[in-house]
């Protein structure tokens, strides 16, 4: 059994393409399903289902894949961790951040590479539900959610960054209630560009509307992509309720009006990582650091 055998499975796994997962190997389609199938002799169960195309593992197969992956991470382990004997203070590392927390992700690659100055860093925005899944099918070594989250899955481990807090936000051409501040029901008055129902933030914006008596403020606009929500804010057409790392860059200075919401629900925010009996430097290296940060002070407006 060879380590590519297994490289080509998961990435099989992955793409449910044949043709895909030897493009994203770089290698033939022949040559990877001719891998997979010693890997099967080798085994000796059927792995892949096979029609024209890949419809799925067998069950045999879903457990393989299950080991395949930890096999790897522990080669990858073992690769840094023989580069850190070398005094080689780089590596790789995969972090999987969820949208309204996008903001943040210079600040934690600017307090990574200050303790280890040649890290690699690879960044991935996905749902919250979709970093929870790549930490435990072992693609992402941290994952940035939130930490009420962390509970559905055993094994994990987290440190809080922040608590969130959700503002109300708009350009100049949409009129905000108040001053500084406003409540809920008078946010619900406005036309809204929102994340959807998917996204953890815009289920705490629902259950604060709820909360405050609102049975349907008026939202016209909907989106898991921050950037659409930024690009609609920027408009002039609609206001957004964004949790504060979620706003544009320097909001205030490029011309949108902030209103704080009362009462903000305060949902703790911070990053998370499988617990291992057996940690590799780069990762002890990268969680002490992380574990030492709080981030509540450049979230303040």
């Amino acid at each position: 059994m060879f380590l590519r055998q297994l490289s080509y499975l998961v990435a099989l796994d992955h793409f449910r393409h044949f043709s895909r997962a030897a493009a994203h190997c770089g290698v033939s389609q022949p040559a990877l399903s001719t891998a997979i199938r010693q890997l099967e002799h080798e085994l000796g169960v059927s792995i892949v289902r096979r029609r024209h195309r890949v419809l799925g593992l067998t069950p045999e197969g879903e457990r393989v894949v299950a080991w395949a992956r930890q096999s790897l991470a522990a080669l990858d382990g073992l690769k840094q961790e023989a580069g850190f004997a070398h005094d080689v203070a780089g590596g790789s590392l995969s972090i999987g951040i969820m949208p309204p927390a996008v903001q943040i992700a210079p600040l934690l690659a600017e307090s990574l590479r200050a303790a280890i100055p040649a890290l690699h860093l690879e960044v991935t925005v996905v749902s919250s539900a979709e970093v929870m899944h790549g930490l435990t099918e072992e693609r992402f070594n941290l994952g940035l959610v939130y930490l009420d989250q962390q509970t559905a899955v055993p094994n994990i481990e987290g440190h809080t960054l922040y608590k969130e807090q959700h503002v109300l936000a708009a350009a100049p051409g949409v009129a905000l209630p108040g001053r500084t501040r406003c409540n809920w029901s008078q946010a619900a008055e406005l036309p809204l560009c929102l994340f959807d129902r998917s996204m953890k933030s815009r289920q705490i914006v629902d259950a604060a509307f709820e909360k405050a008596g609102v049975k349907k403020p008026d939202i016209q606009f909907e989106t898991n992509a921050l950037a659409l929500l930024h690009a609609e804010l920027k408009a002039g057409r609609l206001a957004s309720i964004l949790p504060i790392a979620a706003l544009p860059p320097g909001s205030e200075g490029q011309g949108l009006n902030i209103r704080r919401l009362e009462p903000s629900p305060e949902v703790p925010v911070g990053l998370i990582r499988l617990r291992r009996p057996l940690m590799s430097a780069l990762m002890q290296c990268a969680w002490n650091t992380v574990s030492g940060l709080d981030l509540t002070s450049a979230l303040v407006l």
